[in-house]
């Protein structure tokens, strides 16, 4: 039960990358970032815990960046790289 925050972040990463990846899901779009801000913060607070400062700087990182795309989504302003 200790690895469900981490099995639960890496889930949703890798489902969100593979629908996109298959064309199933836009990148641009909220579920998509939505998926990769939790995923990306379940991993940052396991690592946090766990004392694991590459994972911190990584997933944090994510997790961070995520945020002014999924604000852009919501409002509905098209990133830069959006056609």
């Amino acid at each position: 039960m200790a690895q469900l925050p981490q099995l639960t972040g890496a889930a949703l990463l890798l489902v969100a990358y593979i629908l996109s990846q298959t064309g199933r899901l836009r990148n641009d779009r909220p579920p998509y970032l939505l998926m990769n801000f939790a995923g990306a913060l379940l991993l940052t607070v396991d690592a946090v815990r766990a004392m694991q400062w590459g994972f911190i700087l990584l997933e944090g990182t994510w997790a961070l960046v995520t945020v002014p795309a999924l604000w852009r989504a919501w409002r509905g302003r098209p990133g830069a790289g959006a056609a």
